[in-house]
């Protein structure tokens, strides 16, 4: 690492960062931490499925990334159209409503369905849909975007999003 905190090669030029998948957690704010308003649960039965998938031990369909409840998004091949399910708990204030705000990557139309998620002390667990459509045929990279839900107050819960729009398998990506 220099002094700046950047990772320094083999050849002793600075790595280039070059995406969010090479940006890390960041930094920990204890404070927020403590009062997130609202968390993506998920189980060891939940991981443990999924890693049971590739060897066919999976009881349900839960096999791809983008189903694990996960704080993320990740399609590795969105040809045409994805829809992922997403569940959120509300931990802050009861009454709670959070708006969702989009940030679709580029060549990705991106909605959530519903919108706005409407918390009750009866009502603190939700779902919600993602549904992306490839809007440019080509194959590509990886881009990023990111959805956040947010309160209105101190309370904007953000998840990366990263698509990969893909024609074909077999073809190579064109950067």
């Amino acid at each position: 690492m220099d002094s700046h905190g950047v990772p320094i090669e083999a050849n002793g030029n600075r790595a280039k960062i070059a995406d969010p998948f090479d940006y890390g957690a960041g930094s920990v704010n204890p404070t927020k931490a403590a009062d997130p308003g609202l968390i993506y649960d998920i189980s060891a039965s939940d991981y443990l499925e999924f890693f049971n998938c590739p060897q066919g031990f999976g009881s349900n369909n839960n096999c791809t990334p983008p189903d694990l409840n996960l704080p993320s998004i990740a399609i590795p091949g969105l040809k045409t159209s994805v829809t992922v399910v997403r569940t959120v708990t509300n931990v802050g204030q009861p009454n709670a409503v959070y708006k969702a705000f989009l940030e679709p990557p580029p060549g990705v139309k991106m909605a959530v369905e519903p919108a706005v998620l409407v918390f009750s002390n009866a009502k603190r667990v939700q779902s919600f849909k993602v549904i992306f459509r490839a809007t440019r045929r080509i194959q590509g990279s990886y881009t990023f975007g990111s959805l956040a839900w947010h309160d209105g107050g101190a309370h904007l819960v953000r998840i990366p999003i990263a698509v990969r729009v893909v024609i074909e398998e077999l073809y190579s990506d064109a950067s």
